[in-house]
């Protein structure tokens, strides 16, 4: 196996939630000789500095500045959250069964969440000598389960049944006799009082590589974590350009990104306006030589039901990495963006296809054209393709996510320059 396709592998099995992924891709930025900053603290950024700050334990942003004068910054943007289930607060519902409650995050399938092994995970804050800190936590053992209703019982559950989040999903936690003890376990592996949490559930089953070539990776949470790691991926690897390159990760897009840590708060505007003011650089001209590229998973075309897809743009799994268009601008790519997005995976040898909702089917949105609200920059949206979207375990190809990486070194490793509406990527 690739070693790429390894280490992302190891990434989604050390992933459990948001929270894990964020501190796994702070420890690949300080592995690899990045510096964290504080927004608390002044910035005094030098030239060939990398840095990188966090928000909220679940968004990362990274950047390195150019020994000379920079000419714009080239940026990319991801999210580390994925559809779930979060444990309420009270988390425990008592009866002759011991289950835990819970409520939806993000649109997801369902059904895909039934009759396997679950956990928890997410992070808790616990008092410690007077202080509250944040702690990652991670049950690391099949803890869970949600049941279906047998057949018998329920004759309608093969003709378009629907769930009901506050009766079908509700995880079976135990006998009547486990009532009271999930608090403390929470304090257990936590190692102290804990006075507030983030959990989410999780599925147990590690990603695998699988396929008569092995060339399909599946998962949870590909969505977006193959892209995050992909992008970071490019971003290390990429050699030093005129740009000041730009890696975020950004929490809260399955649920709208309204967020402090989200793509729609001012975080990214305020870490490029630190970075200018630190480097008495001019931050509307910056913009002005500025790119974004938003990398959030696109449909592949499924191999049961190509109807749904567009006829002249279905992409395929293991085909290229995916452009996304929308007349409505829910997805940002224009002819503009598209063009030099193209230039940047040409010059990487990578091959790219297009992705466009069929029109009387309603596609969601991404991160780039809620980001554009704070930092107006051209922008194009694109994706690994993907099979499954949104189910509990997921399914892309082991080459896109090879060319993912390959294309963002050469995407960040570019110096953009613009005028009169011509580009020049070199």
């Amino acid at each position: 196996m690739d070693k790429r396709i390894q280490n992302l592998c190891a990434f989604l099995d050390a992933s459990p939630s948001v929270y894990h992924a964020a501190h796994l891709l702070e420890q690949t930025l300080e592995q690899a000789g990045y510096t964290k900053i504080y927004e608390t603290d002044n910035w005094d950024l030098i030239p060939g500095g990398k840095y990188f700050m966090s928000r909220g334990g679940s968004a990362v942003v990274a950047f390195r500045i150019p020994e000379g004068a920079p000419k714009g910054f080239l940026m990319s943007a991801s999210h580390s959250d994925r559809p779930t289930f979060k444990i309420k607060e009270n988390g425990e519902l008592k009866g002759s069964y011991t289950r835990l409650a819970t409520e939806k995050y993000g649109g997801m399938l369902m059904s895909t969440w039934l009759d396997r092994p679950l956990s928890i995970a997410g992070r808790v804050m616990v008092e410690k000598d007077g202080r509250i800190e944040s702690h990652l936590l991670n049950i690391d053992r099949d803890l869970t389960m949600i049941p279906n209703v047998a057949i018998h019982m329920n004759r309608k559950a093969n003709d378009g049944y629907t769930w009901n989040p506050a009766v079908d999903t509700i995880p079976l936690l135990g006998g009547k006799d486990a009532a009271g003890k999930l608090d403390a376990l929470l304090e257990k592996e936590a190692g102290g009082k804990v006075l507030g949490h983030d959990l989410y559930l999780y599925v147990r089953q590690k990603a695998c590589v699988w396929g008569m070539d092995e060339e399909y990776v599946s998962s949870a949470a590909l969505d977006d974590l193959a892209c995050a790691w992909g992008c970071t991926q490019g971003f290390l690897n990429a050699e030093a350009s005129e740009s000041i390159p730009v890696l975020c990760v950004f929490d809260s897009e399955e649920v709208g990104s309204c967020s402090v840590q989200g793509a729609a708060s001012p975080l990214l505007k305020m870490v490029l306006e630190r970075i200018c003011r630190s480097r008495g650089l001019e931050m509307d001209r910056m913009l002005a030589q500025s790119f974004m590229i938003s990398a959030d998973n696109a449909h592949a075309v499924h191999p049961n039901h190509p109807e749904f897809a567009d006829a002249s743009n279905a992409p395929v799994v293991n085909g290229g990495l995916v452009l996304k268009f929308n007349a409505n601008l829910r997805y940002t790519t224009d002819g503009v963006s598209a063009a030099v997005f193209r230039k940047v995976c040409g010059n990487a040898n990578v091959p790219v296809q297009t992705y466009c909702n069929r029109a009387d089917i309603l596609g969601g949105s991404t991160l780039g054209n809620i980001s554009l609200g704070h930092v107006a920059v051209p922008s194009a949206d694109i994706g690994l393709p993907q099979l499954a979207m949104h189910s509990s375990y997921e399914t892309a190809g082991v080459q896109d996510a090879i060319w993912l990486e390959e294309a963002m070194a050469s995407y960040y490793g570019s110096t953009l320059e613009c005028r009169d509406g011509n580009y020049l990527v070199k």
